[in-house]
């Protein structure tokens, strides 16, 4: 081999590896990012593990939500009809958040099993809900969808 095809070897070469490790390191930071829609019901049949950050969706229980008079801490139950899971939240909630309403908290589940939510997000108007939560309760048989 001449030393000119060897250079052009080593080049490939490092640009082969170069775009490989690129590659792993924007799959790993992609999937360390993703944050996975959960209903109540899988929150109850599947084994989470504490601290892993994911979506959960489904309505507002009614009669379940309660505020701390010293602070922003409240605490709310979260519904699919089937199953439901306890919420706690510190901050401010949204305009429209109210009992009975379609809303996704994001955070982790905590060691004693209750959903500790980072962010809360309600429905922006009277039709819209989420469409992870809408087919949660679908499948709960807990609302129709609306077409």
């Amino acid at each position: 081999m001449t030393p000119t095809r060897k250079r052009r070897l080593m080049a490939v070469m490092v640009i082969v590896i170069g775009v490989g490790a690129a590659a792993v390191v924007a799959i790993k930071s992609l999937n360390e990012n993703m944050l996975f829609f959960v209903s109540p019901t899988d929150v109850k049949e599947q084994s989470l593990p504490v601290g892993k950050r994911f979506r959960l969706g489904g309505l507002v229980g009614a009669d379940s939500l309660s505020r701390a008079s010293d602070s922003l801490a409240v605490q709310f139950v979260v519904t699919d009809g089937a199953e439901t899971v306890n919420v706690s939240f510190d901050g401010i909630l949204p305009d429209l958040f109210r009992e009975g309403q379609g809303i996704i908290a994001i955070g982790e589940l905590a060691a004693d099993g209750h959903f500790e939510a980072a962010e809360v997000l309600a429905k922006h108007d009277e039709n819209y809900m989420p469409p992870e939560v809408a087919d949660a309760l679908e499948k709960a048989g807990h609302v129709e969808r609306a077409q």
